[in-house]
């Protein structure tokens, strides 16, 4: 571990235990007071994650270590500002690869870069229903499966963006418009992954509940990346949640086309539909979800996701198959005492052609310890057979908020 990680990481935790700062930022009632009520939060996480690639030499194992210190003004007349700086170190040996660190192709990738950086800092402005943000910032529409955060990896996804939250009558319209798109590789990639996407989109997302536990969407995003143009597209969407009884449902449907300087003229559909039902405190589920393919020449994609959501926690589908991916999957939620359990089957298979992907097993148990301390076990097993290689992934997690 680096010393600078370590004395970042020492002092927040010093500070972080200080009663002083655990105070929640209030509503100033004079200029002075933006800063004396401000609040300032403290989280870690340490992770360990084993990979084991047939494709690799050697398997991975990743000791890291996440600090974020998050500092929220208090709100005067209306506006306030947030500033979160996060380090991530490794502990112990670097044995895995990162995009950066020149050890692709001995070891599998665990995309944990070390690095320090400003992960948010934004100036908002909340009134009467209206919030208004400018600067970096987390934007997570709905699932996440179109623009997300990535909050899984230990360095997160944020955007440099003006965004608009506005209530209109009964629709609630969420506006953003994009020019960088901060991404989880750290600070120094050494060009084998842009660390950011410069970016000249737009995110729009409109949404509408007739009533508690039902939802209508729509959205639109037209993405432009001056640096990654085959990743530019303009997507069109819709989903729906709700419920019948006992039964919960949920579909989405969108189509894409390519946007600016994509280079390949292409369109593809996207359809996802999932029904559950809980029996004696268990949760069942079973979905379908579809990234079409255009003839093979180009699938669905969605860049901005929280990819590792969806399709498995292998991530052996971060990037959509050019024949595009059929994915269902099974999932069985519940509890043992404190401890949440849940696992998840999938089944691939390619949406042009007939290819047979594979298939995969995930299982997770977290613990909460108290409410300052948790820790999470999660496993995922990928049986690959026309796509990819087989893979076995294990993670241990602390995670500790103050």
């Amino acid at each position: 571990m680096k010393p600078r990680s370590i004395r970042l990481s020492v002092f927040a935790l010093l500070f972080g235990l200080h009663p002083l700062l655990m105070a929640s930022a209030e509503e100033a009632t004079s200029f002075s007071e933006i800063f004396t009520e401000s609040d300032t939060s403290f989280t870690f996480r340490y992770r360990f994650e084993h990979v084991d690639d047939e494709n690799a030499e050697k398997n991975a194992n990743a000791s890291t270590l996440k600090s974020r210190i998050t500092w929220t003004s208090a709100s005067y007349h209306g506006f306030s500002g947030l500033l979160e700086v996060d380090d991530v170190s490794h502990i112990g040996g670097e044995n895995y690869a990162t995009p950066s660190n020149g050890k692709v192709g001995e070891y599998p990738i665990v995309a944990d870069p070390d690095g320090t950086d400003i992960n948010q800092v934004y100036l908002k402005y909340q009134q009467d229903g209206f919030t208004g943000t400018a600067g970096r910032q987390r934007i997570l529409h709905s699932g996440q499966r179109f623009v997300g955060g990535v909050g899984w990896r230990q360095n997160e996804q944020t955007y440099d963006s003006v965004r608009v939250q506005l209530p209109i009558g009964p629709v609630t319209l969420d506006y953003s418009y994009i020019w960088d798109v901060n991404r989880i590789f750290g600070p120094d990639t050494g060009g084998a992954q842009p660390r950011r996407y410069d970016s000249d989109s737009h995110a729009l997302y409109l949404s509408f509940s007739p009533m508690e536990g039902y939802k209508l969407a729509a959205f639109a995003y037209l993405l432009d990346f001056d640096n990654a143009a085959a990743n530019s597209s303009q997507t069109y969407g819709i989903e729906y949640s709700g419920a019948v009884g006992p039964v919960t449902l949920a579909a989405s449907a969108a189509s894409q086309t390519d946007y600016a300087d994509g280079p390949i003229d292409y369109d593809a559909d996207y359809y996802m539909a999932e029904v559950g039902t809980k029996i004696k405190g268990i949760g069942l589920g079973i979905g379908y979800e579809l990234l079409g393919s255009d003839d093979g020449m180009k699938a669905f994609g969605t860049p901005l996701a929280t990819l590792h959501k969806f399709q498995g926690w292998a991530d052996q589908f971060l990037v959509t198959p050019a024949d595009g991916i059929e994915d269902i999957y099974f999932k069985m939620t519940g509890s043992v005492g404190k401890t949440n359990l849940a696992f998840f089957y999938h089944d691939y298979s390619a949406d042009e052609g007939s290819a047979d992907y594979g298939e995969e097993y995930n299982a997770v148990a977290s613990y909460p310890i108290n409410k300052y301390v948790g820790v999470e076990l999660k496993y995922a097993k990928y049986d690959a057979d026309e796509f990819s290689q087989d893979t076995d992934k294990i993670w241990f997690s602390v995670n500790v908020k103050f």
